[in-house]
């Protein structure tokens, strides 16, 4: 996705060298639509330069920052000095993280999408979460919570958590369910320890899953797993709260699971 419109003074943007000159470097961005910047050769590194081509060469990928922006001589005055190795290798970072974006756009929604539709569910994501990239990370890991803040319909918004979640890679990710058990069974306490010891997994987790089990209030107890992606989380999540409801059952009691707290609203 190529912003319309103009950078701002002070920002840093990604180019690609187009045209190398003796008074400067031309650039054409490459986060921008149709815009173009040029490097004086006084901004292209620091100290006296004989040759600019021995600073730079054509199709070279930098990190510049904005110096001065003139709509009206359609001018954007870029410095290559400026930029330290930290933040050129954030910014390059931050670009390549939105060209991934831009390819689980297309796989999202097809290339059947239209500019002006594409455009307006980009700049959803990118409103609520800074940045099309990041509000595919959010929706891998909180799913369609993650974007209900958005004005985009429930097809939309399906389509982006089942792409994010096939696609992004995250550290890790969090989820939570709840699991209801009762026991009038004469077992009692009894049968309720072992179902909570089943859901625990009884020392069968994975090392690379965190699963906790935890008492929120009568008769309801809440699942805590952490994994390296979604659907391993949510897999040992499910599996855990079964493995209750299977036990509890088995005493002769009974398990409701579910994903929303139900306590504080009893």
């Amino acid at each position: 996705m190529k912003y319309s419109g103009w950078p701002d003074p002070g920002e840093l943007v990604v180019g690609k060298i187009d045209e190398i000159e003796d008074f400067g470097v031309f650039v054409d961005l490459e986060e921008y639509r149709d815009k173009r910047g040029l490097i004086h050769i006084s901004e292209v590194a620091s100290g006296w330069i004989k040759n600019v081509r021995d600073h730079v060469r054509e199709g070279q990928i930098v990190v510049c920052k904005v110096l001065d922006v003139d709509e009206g001589s359609q001018q954007i005055d870029l410095s290559l000095k400026d930029v330290n190795d930290h933040q050129r290798s954030d910014k390059i970072q931050e670009w390549k993280n939105e060209q991934k974006a831009d390819n689980w756009m297309d796989l999202a929604f097809g290339d059947e999408i239209d500019d002006e539709d594409y455009t307006a569910i980009a700049n959803e994501l990118i409103g609520v979460h800074g940045s099309l990239y990041d509000g595919f990370k959010q929706a891998a890991i909180h799913g369609e919570e993650a974007l209900s803040d958005t004005d985009l319909d429930d097809d939309e918004i399906d389509a982006l958590v089942e792409t994010a979640r096939e696609n992004v890679s995250v550290p890790y990710v969090n989820v939570t369910g709840y699991v209801d058990l009762e026991n009038p069974s004469p077992s009692g306490v009894d049968g309720i320890r072992e179902a909570l010891e089943a859901a625990a997994g009884n020392g069968a987790i994975p090392d690379e899953v965190d699963l906790e089990v935890s008492y929120v209030g009568a008769p309801e107890y809440r699942i805590e797993v952490q994994a390296p992606n979604y659907k391993t989380a949510e897999s040992h999540l499910e599996e855990s709260a079964q493995r209750a409801i299977s036990a509890i059952e088995g005493h002769g009691g009974s398990g409701e699971y579910h994903r929303k707290r139900r306590t504080d609203d009893e």
